[in-house]
């Protein structure tokens, strides 16, 4: 457990994304979830005007990523392997709920994992 400013934050990136992984399966509450991600610290890249963001269905979300090697392996495939990427590691409280809404831990197909 971890502090950031007057926020605790619990758990670990990979037990965030081990508890999306059974979310999706339809294992533990969804709400719960939620409320966990806000807890963590989620990287999003930045693109030069901001937050990393992609559309999809007519939806613009920002990508977030729960650790580095998923980020990294998203960049990979979109192309931006051979640059430096700058991110930010965010209090997830800061970007769950944005308008557009977040897309956490996207595959490098574009399809959520």
């Amino acid at each position: 457990m971890t502090q950031e400013g007057d926020v605790v934050v619990t758990g670990t990136r990979t037990e965030l994304a081990e508890r999306i992984a059974g979310t999706r399966r339809g294992v533990g509450d969804p709400r719960a979830l939620v409320g966990e991600m806000r807890r963590s610290v989620l990287l999003v890249s930045m693109d030069g005007e901001g937050l990393w963001s992609a559309r999809s269905g007519g939806v613009r979300r920002v990508c977030a990523f729960t650790d580095e090697t998923a980020l990294a392996r998203f960049a990979e495939v979109r192309g931006f392997a051979d640059r430096s990427l700058d991110y930010a590691a965010l209090l997830g409280a800061r970007i769950v709920d944005v308008p557009d809404g977040v897309a956490l831990d996207v595959a490098p197909d574009g399809s959520a994992r």
